[in-house]
């Protein structure tokens, strides 16, 4: 299929999705972005919040969630491999003083395709209050069985270790690399309270929606930044995002990323399902296709073979956290990239 083709319809079939997801009163809207080599269109239906709000569209910020693992940490970790400060498969306790810790063996490769043992516990609360270092806290926790198993903490220890490796705070770190790459909106929070912004979650009702500050609760308590969650994007910017990643190793990348280091990331790693394992942070299908999911209600899927990528923006947990409708708007965009 001509590659305009499958904009048209591929674009199609999600706005058809959406539609019925927005009618239904399942989700306030949402936004997508379809694009393949220099062209791409995008898609936009209903609003922002339950009664109306403004309009969806490719320049509204979302809550990208767990997108923040590949949008942040995961080039992140890239660069600094590259940079030779970091060794993927090296305890990372070598760059988290004290111990000897209990999850002192853990290393960045492990923590990227989920096998890193970690307590799968994501809740903080826990050592509020207390003197302890979040990193040394998460390594001294004892490991759990052998296996895979999607966590999010050991997002957050990347994170907290990428700040110690660089000099920087991890909003700064990833503030650069995205102005490198052309995406101006990008950002972690907190963003003010406006059209432009989609609020996610009412979580008590009779008092606001979570709005401008990241849903993640773990996330929330290290004050909106972390490895895991914490940043916000539109439309636009996450198209930016894959036509970055996607671009031809001849041309080179913004990103500054080592082809090395993707073809790792997007090559299986540890089996999750039929027809779909674990690579470096991402999801690698039979197919071809390599691809995030926020719980916000947010993904990105790329096709590297063909160049073709799609990226989804919905606000779906903000009428609760059955995100009804959700599988089938992601299903549409996997069937995509069959045609």
């Amino acid at each position: 299929m001509l590659d305009g083709d499958w904009l048209a319809e591929t674009g199609a079939d999600i706005r058809g999705v959406l539609k019925v997801m927005v009618d239904a009163g399942w989700v306030p809207g949402g936004t997508a972005v379809v694009g393949t080599g220099s062209m791409w269109e995008f898609v936009a239906v209903g609003g922002t919040t339950a009664d109306g709000g403004a309009l969806a569209g490719p320049d509204v910020h979302y809550d990208v969630a767990s997108l923040t693992k590949v949008m942040a940490t995961w080039p992140l970790v890239g660069r600094a491999v590259d940079g030779g400060l970091l060794d993927l498969d090296a305890p990372l306790s070598a760059h988290v003083p004290g111990g000897p810790y209990p999850g002192g063996g853990v290393t960045a490769r492990q923590i990227l395709t989920h096998t890193s043992r970690l307590n799968p516990v994501t809740w903080l609360e826990r050592y509020v209050g207390t003197d302890q270092d979040l990193a040394e806290a998460i390594l001294a926790e004892p490991l759990d069985d052998e296996g895979y198993r999607y966590i999010d903490r050991g997002f957050i220890l990347l994170g907290l270790v990428l700040e110690r490796l660089f000099g920087a705070p991890l909003d700064r770190l990833a503030a650069d690399l995205w102005t490198e790459a052309g995406m101006t909106a990008t950002t972690y929070g907190p963003l003010p309270r406006g059209p432009m912004v989609a609020p996610t979650e009412r979580r008590i009702p009779g008092t606001a929606a979570t709005w401008g500050v990241v849903h993640d609760e773990a996330a929330a308590l290290m004050g909106g930044v972390a490895g895991h969650a914490g940043a916000f994007s539109t439309a636009i910017d996450l198209g930016v995002f894959a036509r970055e990643l996607l671009r031809p190793a001849d041309e080179g990348d913004a990103l500054g990323l080592s082809a090395g280091y993707v073809r790792q990331s997007w090559t299986a790693q540890v089996p999750v399902e039929d027809g779909c394992a674990r690579g470096l942070a991402w999801l690698v299908t039979t197919g071809g296709v390599v691809y995030h999911n926020g719980y916000t209600g947010v993904s990105l899927h790329l096709h590297p073979g063909s160049g073709r990528y799609v990226g989804l923006l919905t606000n779906a947990v903000h009428f609760g956290r059955r995100r009804t409708g959700l599988c089938d708007l992601r299903a549409a965009v996997h069937a995509a990239f069959s045609r």
